[in-house]
């Protein structure tokens, strides 16, 4: 490959990735070009997107970036997979896919540009910003809802106090 060639695909990585803080590489190399196909169909539906790259030009267009930590493992044939809500969806996605396309294998991710990496299977079990915010809502919550019951209890006990005299006299209310 000529340097012209490789300095195009070098300002296509940069331009398609220089933006990204979070990746996952995978490789595809046991999958024949059906299962590929198949595979990156079924992650386009859920709007994550695989690309393969070449590892020294990739490297060289992610040095700098985000996603620079990444690009100092990619090792073999590797792609780079992006999109989807969070890259905890992408991971989720990859293993739930890992089932069905036994020749994946899932090497690393990196999460909001943190240089540790983290093993892909590892970024999957992970709470995805959904899921945290719902957390942090129910803790929100919790205090007012425990405040709640104990202005209730109380005011419930009179009003069944109230009533019982008043049944008792004939009352009605």
């Amino acid at each position: 490959m000529g340097k012209p060639t490789k300095d195009l695909i070098t300002r296509e990585y940069t331009g398609r990735y220089a933006e990204l803080a979070d990746a996952c590489a995978v490789s595809v190399i046991g999958l024949d070009a059906i299962s590929t196909n198949k595979l990156r169909g079924e992650l386009r539906s859920r709007r994550i997107s695989l690309h393969v790259v070449k590892n020294s030009l990739a490297r060289r267009a992610l040095a700098g970036g985000p996603l620079a930590p990444l690009a100092g493992s990619l090792d073999g044939p590797c792609a780079l997979v992006v999109g989807g809500e969070s890259i905890i969806d992408v991971a989720k996605a990859l293993v739930e896919l890992k089932k069905k396309y036994p020749g994946i294998e899932l090497k690393k991710g990196i999460l909001d540009g943190d240089p540790d990496l983290l093993d892909v299977e590892r970024l999957s079990q992970m709470k995805n910003r959904g899921d945290l915010l719902s957390d942090v809502a129910m803790l929100i919550a919790s205090p007012g809802r425990q405040l709640a019951g104990c202005i209730g209890g109380p005011g419930g006990r009179l009003a069944g106090c109230f009533k019982a005299i008043a049944d008792k006299d004939g009352v009605s209310p």
